[in-house]
């Protein structure tokens, strides 16, 4: 079986769209919660959604895109998407993270 290109895993790419932001996990808080800064400013004390709960594993300084909560939105948040470091690398090279 052929290993995959990088090109091949960033072509169907996410990207934040209106009312989600990037962000960088900055601590571990346990179960699922995660304190993540926001490219937007803000710091928020965000959790993972039980929907996709087991399937993505985040770790300290991962790369993530975050829902605002409709409310206390500036305060909390949920993740719901973690870059891998090729795409954060394709993010990087297309200007769309520094």
């Amino acid at each position: 079986m052929p290993k995959a290109k990088p090109e091949e895993e960033i072509k169907g790419l996410r990207v934040p769209h209106s009312n989600e932001v990037f962000g960088v996990v900055e601590q571990m808080f346990g179960f699922d919660r995660l304190r993540v800064r926001c490219k937007d400013g803000h710091v928020r004390n965000c959790r993972i959604p039980g929907k996709i709960r087991k399937r993505l594993w985040v770790r300290e300084a991962d790369v993530v895109i975050v829902r605002p909560w409709p409310v206390q939105g500036d305060e909390r948040g949920d993740i719901i998407y973690r870059y891998t470091t090729t795409q954060v690398d394709w993010l990087r090279k297309k200007g769309l993270w520094e």
